[in-house]
């Protein structure tokens, strides 16, 4: 049976490869049963899709044709239309799947939460003629729909994913899958670019250098300061240099913890749970150890051993959370390689520093020291010699 699937996907993968090239991955080349004709059509820049309609602007309705190249077995579809913003969340989807007995399932769908199971439901705008079909590898949703909000531009959504049993899975959370929705006007057949490019990527990259200046470098530094320029008597700048350094990572990580919530927000419906969590916890950490330097005891009071302790393990956690959290990042985002050589070398060389200043420091310590008598001058090595 596993043989039979592999076959079939590599049968589907090969006839979408001949497809595109014959016919160039144009829309205009697709063919429809009963030799129905849609007048516009435009090929989606990912997941090898195509959308084709005919719109009637006295009523306002869109005949439309949405088509996936390609398709491997238990695999679903799905196009939306989201009336309220950009992303999954309010859409509202056809989605299109072949049964395990080999017929086609096709319905509407409301996605309300990230957590949606695709599970079938009345759209916020009528749809007529609801159907679906799978001819070779290629399968289509095929709807009539009374366009909402009296306007002709839409935001849409198209997706895939796999289907166990008859029920769909969750669809891959990297790569086409987190580009695959845009704007379309289906009277000026002006469509807008997705959400991979452009200002979204701008928006990626300035999270991935915020957080990583912030918590994975300006923080290490900042202890790295406070532990070994102390011990080396320059008075009081290692403390001002050490807040400094603390107090910019701060402020610079509540901003990319704000970058995170937009990113979060415009999401195609994918959460990352572990990372958003750990950002909260840098977050309340950081804010500690910022109130802690306002409620710092004195030296010679008795808490201030206390308090030392408190502040060295908050902050010793910061930085651990901190450089983990920005792997993670780098997971999520998936910025340019070039980002993560430079901060995996980066936070090698803070780490070759800490190393060696610590063996430094551990030397210098373990050295035995002279005694010297008060108003005495220390011996003259010549006198000792003679």
């Amino acid at each position: 049976m596993a043989n039979l699937f592999k076959s079939l996907q590599l049968l589907c993968l090969l006839f979408s490869l001949l497809t595109s090239l014959s016919h160039a991955q144009s829309c205009t080349s697709g063919n429809f049963p009963n030799n129905q004709i849609f007048s516009s059509c435009y090929d989606l820049p990912v997941l090898d899709s195509s959308i084709h309609w005919n719109y009637d602007p006295s009523s306002q309705l869109v005949q439309l044709a949405y088509r996936k190249t390609g398709v491997a077995p238990s695999t679903w579809i799905s196009w939306a239309i989201n009336p309220t913003t950009r992303g999954m969340v309010g859409s509202q989807a056809l989605v299109a799947f072949q049964g395990t007995d080999g017929s086609m399932t096709v319905y509407t769908s409301p996605i309300t939460s990230y957590q949606t199971q695709l599970q079938q439901g009345s759209l916020s705008f009528p749809v007529f003629d609801l159907s679906a079909m799978q001819e070779n590898c290629d399968m289509i949703i095929f709807a009539t729909i009374q366009l909402p909000g009296n306007t002709t531009m839409v935001n849409h959504v198209w997706q895939e994913g796999p289907v166990y049993g008859n029920v769909p899975g969750i669809h891959a959370l990297s790569g086409a899958n987190m580009q695959s929705f845009g704007s379309i006007d289906f009277l000026s057949k002006k469509t807008a670019a997705t959400r991979g490019s452009g200002k979204s990527w701008d928006m990626k990259t300035v999270d991935v250098l915020v957080n990583t200046i912030s918590w994975g470098t300006l923080m290490p530094i900042g202890v790295i300061i406070a532990r070994y320029l102390k011990a080396s008597n320059t008075g009081p700048a290692w403390f001002y240099l050490h807040v400094f350094c603390q107090c910019t990572a701060y402020a610079a990580g509540v901003f990319g913890r704000a970058t995170d919530l937009i990113l979060d927000y415009r999401s195609l419906g994918i959460q990352h749970t572990i990372h958003r969590y750990i950002g909260i916890a840098l977050i309340v950490s950081a804010t500690l150890q910022v109130l802690a330097l306002f409620l710092r005891p004195k030296e010679e009071h008795k808490l201030r051993q206390i308090w030392n302790i408190y502040h060295h393990l908050i902050g010793y956690g910061t930085i651990i959370l901190g450089v983990f959290n920005v792997f993670k990042g780098f997971d999520i985002l998936k910025p340019q390689k070039k980002w993560k050589i430079i901060y995996i070398l980066v936070i090698s060389g803070l780490g070759i520093i800490s190393v060696g200043l610590e063996f430094i420091m551990t030397y210098v310590k373990s050295k035995p020291k002279k005694a010297v008598v008060h108003g005495q001058a220390p011996p003259n090595p010549q006198e000792e010699e003679a």
